[in-house]
């Protein structure tokens, strides 16, 4: 494409000059130059000529005059980039003493001195050197404010301020000015100021922006509507802070979670239950399963009932096995718990697990026992070695092996094994 633009640019210019030509040839003007006496003549086009020869005498003879200061730009220019690209690299491989100083040369020269104190002012608080970091950031604010202020806000939250990095980006905020990484930090300061309203408010330019992929983006939202959901103080106020939420938002596994728990604390029972299953229809979570098995005695009966019927479907969560027994243990039914329990520790042993199990052995007056599984809650939980039961306690009701879960189409219809 750029060939032929050329050739069609040559066959403009050739035709032009022709015709400039013939128009120049019939009348070449007359230009007549008289200076103390003397004359000078000639034609238009001469003259012309010699005004560009002189105009590239002119031009070639300041550039000799300056090429040995240009050379030292340059070179000035060469090692500030050269520091940059070094203390980068420093940065990265966390060498942030030489890291720091090799940017604080590098901002000497004026086209990367922006970059270059950002990054030193990174170094600095990796560093541990708060206060120099902060320093450099004013300086960094004459050459990129915005960036300058976003990473300030990061350093204070950093550094358990989070309450002045959101009021340092709150007018920015308010205006709706702020860059997807400074949404991102009044965000996250938000959260840590305890205000989640405000966290709230950057969920939407966030999403618009696409910055932060769809993975990162429903993490930060989750963690924000759950907190947000949370906040409620009182029944009330949850049931309309829930029902003025985006449907979208109503259906995180992470808000459904938080909305459960606050429900059930405010004596909602039966509006978390609704809440919690019709999520589980929607897509199952073994986080709302273990939170569905937790809450008050409220219909514990019917709980377990629902919960015992998932396990047809989903025989291999342990989460869910574990739930199930907890409930079975508040209903005081021991020998119903235990088999439940031993299947979730042969497919995924859990503190909790082993917790529900001593209280099964408390039920049954075996205290030895009981301790035992307190102690192994304690031991997985620290990340230590845990003791195995007596032989002939465990695998004698139920077969502990893991079973293959059935798989189901998204009507629910089993599907077929190959």
């Amino acid at each position: 494409m750029k060939l032929w633009r050329w050739i069609v640019g040559l066959i403009l210019i050739a035709a032009i000059a022709a015709f400039a030509w013939h128009w120049v040839a019939d009348d070449p003007g007359y230009v007549l130059i008289h200076l103390r006496g003397t004359n000078v003549q000639m034609t238009v086009v001469t003259a012309v000529v010699l005004l560009l020869l002189a105009w590239a005498a002119v031009s070639v003879l300041v550039a000799l005059i300056r090429w040995p200061f240009g050379a030292m730009t340059r070179r000035h220019r060469r090692l500030s980039r050269q520091r940059l690209a070094d203390g980068l690299v420093s940065l990265i491989e966390g060498r942030h003493g030489e890291a720091e100083r090799d940017l604080n040369r590098a901002a000497r020269y004026p086209s990367v001195r922006g970059p270059a104190l950002l990054a030193a002012a990174e170094a600095a608080e990796r560093h541990g050197e708060s206060a120099r970091a902060l320093e450099t950031l004013d300086q960094a604010a004459q050459e990129a404010p915005r960036a300058a202020r976003v990473m300030r806000a990061r350093l204070l939250r950093r550094t358990g301020r989070p309450n002045e990095a959101a009021a340092l980006l709150a007018p920015e905020a308010n205006s709706g000015g702020l860059t997807p990484a400074g949404w991102v930090e009044f965000a996250e300061a938000s959260l840590e100021a305890g205000e989640p309203r405000n966290a709230l408010r950057a969920l939407d330019p966030l999403q618009k922006s696409g910055e932060l992929g769809s993975r990162a983006y429903a993490e930060i939202e989750s963690r924000v509507v759950a907190a947000y959901v949370r906040s409620a103080p009182d029944g009330a106020s949850l049931a309309t802070l829930w029902s003025q939420l985006p449907k979208g938002q109503r259906r995180l596994p992470a808000a459904v979670d938080a909305y459960a728990q606050q429900a059930a604390r405010f004596g909602q029972t039966m509006a978390a239950m609704d809440e919690i299953e019709t999520a589980l229809r929607r897509e199952w979570s073994p986080s709302l399963v273990a939170t569905y098995g937790s809450m008050g005695a409220e219909d514990l009966e019917q709980r377990l009932r629902r919960a015992e019927s998932w396990i047809d479907t989903h025989p291999n969560d342990a989460m869910l096995l574990t739930a199930v027994a907890r409930m079975c243990v508040r209903v005081r039914l021991w020998g119903k718990a235990k088999p439940y329990l031993e299947r979730a520790l042969a497919i995924e042993p859990s503190a909790a697990a082993w917790e529900a199990l001593g209280d099964v052995y408390v039920g049954e007056d075996h205290p030895e026992l009981a301790q035992r599984c307190y102690r192994n809650a304690l031991a997985l939980a620290r990340g230590e070695a845990i003791e195995a039961l007596p032989d002939e306690l465990r695998s004698r009701r139920i077969d502990t092996r893991v079973t293959a879960v059935e798989e189901r189409d998204q009507h629910g219809v089993p599907r077929l094994s190959p």
